[in-house]
């Protein structure tokens, strides 16, 4: 690579950060150092996983290889639980105080609340076929309530689409993502309240089945999904943010011009 050419990109790319920092009046990235540092642990913890999960851990004298779907699927249930609380405390702070960081940071824990949810749903599906005998069962109570949120959230994420006015669809979207937070324990212990009616196996960290080196490679599992969530949350609130400058400052401009036009 020509070293003058590759100069010159990295002063065009500080050159527009400067305008754009300018412009918003505030930082025009999303990565850090110390996000850049994050995700890179975060890669290097998920190929551990990876190799422990697929390698090292033992079959289940029951559940077979199927066992080894419980390192993706049960941290993307706990990581979905999170992220939807952080979307029910910033709803709430939205309508206590009118927060516009809260409602930032409600947005972003629904998306990545759907993400995590809809990827539970596909594991857990996956692993009820070979240890069930089916993908979805209706009855199940765990599987329906869990849908139920899914569906919940994904009506949280609609409702931000909607447009209008952005208080307006703020407030609206709240009252959504408290609801939707009201589902999280009734999901969490619908296993215990309802025993006789869902196919689904109780914790996997309180039932003291998990061997050794299971029980290592599923906290290991937890430690990394929370560095990638939190990794997650980080730049979808701080893209969240600079989409929110740039509309106030292009409806500032809008106005000011709407406002000279009229003074004509």
């Amino acid at each position: 690579m020509n070293p003058q050419s590759s100069s010159t990109t990295t002063s065009t790319e500080e050159a527009a950060a400067a305008q754009i920092t300018g412009y918003l009046g505030g930082p025009a990235r999303t990565r850090t150092r110390f996000t850049f540092w994050l995700g890179t642990l975060t890669l290097v913890g998920f190929a551990a996983v990876a190799a422990l999960g697929l390698l090292a851990v033992p079959a289940d004298d029951v559940q077979g290889d199927a066992v080894r779907i419980i390192f993706v699927h049960v941290p993307s249930a706990l990581g979905a639980y999170a992220a939807f609380g952080v979307t029910a405390i910033g709803s709430l702070m939205w309508l206590w105080r009118r927060s516009l960081w809260w409602d930032t940071a409600a947005h972003a824990g629904a998306e990545v609340g759907v993400l995590l949810c809809g990827l539970t749903l596909v594991t857990g599906m996956l692993w009820g076929r070979p240890t069930w005998g089916t993908y979805w069962e209706w009855g199940d109570v765990r599987l329906v309530t869990t849908l139920i949120l899914f569906l919940v959230m994904v009506g949280y994420l609609s409702v931000r689409s909607l447009g209008g006015d952005s208080a307006s669809v703020a407030t609206r979207a709240a009252v959504v993502g408290l609801v939707g937070a009201i589902n999280i324990p009734i999901v969490n212990r619908s296993v215990t309240w309802w025993a006789n009616r869902t196919l689904h196996q109780e914790s996997s960290l309180t039932d003291g089945k998990l061997e050794d080196l299971t029980l290592f490679t599923l906290v290991l599992a937890f430690v990394v999904g929370a560095m990638a969530i939190y990794w997650m949350l980080i730049h979808r609130f701080r893209i969240g943010w600079l989409q929110r400058q740039i509309s106030d400052r292009d409806l500032s401009e809008a106005l000011r011009t709407r406002q000279a036009e009229a003074q004509q």
